[in-house]
């Protein structure tokens, strides 16, 4: 009888011990590090009123400075700012900024893709052509060439790629565009990351530069995980509370 209860002892100790090895396999990876991406027009400072947030949750958070200079140029900054980071990563990005981390995010360190009112290519993808099956929106019509380069006239900066945002920080965002080079709207990308990692979307259901409902298509093409913002393109800047959220949520799916 002393035997029997013996062994029984060994075997629930046994037995607990696979059982938290096996518990510990399986423990969930935690993301701390966000990376974010601007699109073309504008630069990190974008996402001023987002990384505080992020950061008083926990999380350690790099804006890249996107060159705008080529898809090859903007796709090797966004590599360098991953290369830092410690561990598993969200890579989230604005706009053109979409092309980019559809490319980058094959990385073994991304876990998570999150795209605001963002470009999400298929790999080789003419996104041009995709674009054309929507209506463009008026903000197109204000895009100036200058040497190679576009910038965005004022009266369309303000009024249709920064509506929803208060005039006066419209103005200082309008200030700091970032020249974007004409060629890389055309760029094509090797890889589709959003094909292998979870992905999470954010519509902006007022958006005058890029179609709401192309949005949605790609949202819906990408099986990811959607929310429809009432907000213009910059909804980064408009309702930084909302984009965070999602931010987070794609960052705590490994919690």
């Amino acid at each position: 009888m002393k035997m029997l209860r013996t062994l029984t002892i060994i075997a629930g100790v046994l037995a607990g011990s696979l059982g938290a090895q096996a518990a510990q396999a399986a423990a969930p990876v935690k993301v701390k590090n966000v990376v974010l991406v601007h699109g073309a027009w504008a630069d990190g400072s974008s996402w001023s009123e987002v990384i505080p947030r992020l950061q008083a949750a926990g999380l350690h958070v790099t804006a890249v400075q996107n060159p705008l200079t080529s898809l090859n140029d903007s796709v090797a900054a966004t590599r360098r700012a991953l290369a830092q980071q410690d561990g598993p990563t969200v890579l989230v990005a604005h706009s053109w900024g979409g092309t980019v981390i559809s490319e980058v995010g094959t990385d073994p360190k991304v876990t998570g893709l999150v795209y605001i009112a963002a470009r999400a290519p298929d790999a080789g993808e003419d996104f041009v052509a995709l674009s054309q099956k929507f209506p463009a929106g008026p903000a197109r019509a204000g895009v100036q060439e200058h040497n190679g380069f576009t910038t965005l006239s004022e009266d369309a900066f303000l009024k249709y790629f920064a509506n929803g945002v208060d005039p006066k920080t419209a103005k200082v965002l309008y200030a700091v565009q970032w020249p974007t080079a004409t060629s890389i709207f055309a760029g094509l990308t090797t890889a589709a990351a959003w094909r292998s990692k979870p992905s999470w979307y954010a519509v902006s259901k007022q958006d005058y530069t890029i179609n709401p409902d192309l949005e949605r298509f790609l949202a819906k093409r990408m099986n990811a995980t959607t929310v429809e913002l009432e907000a213009g393109h910059l909804s980064l800047v408009s309702q930084p509370d909302k984009v965070a959220d999602l931010i987070l949520a794609a960052a705590r799916q490994h919690e």
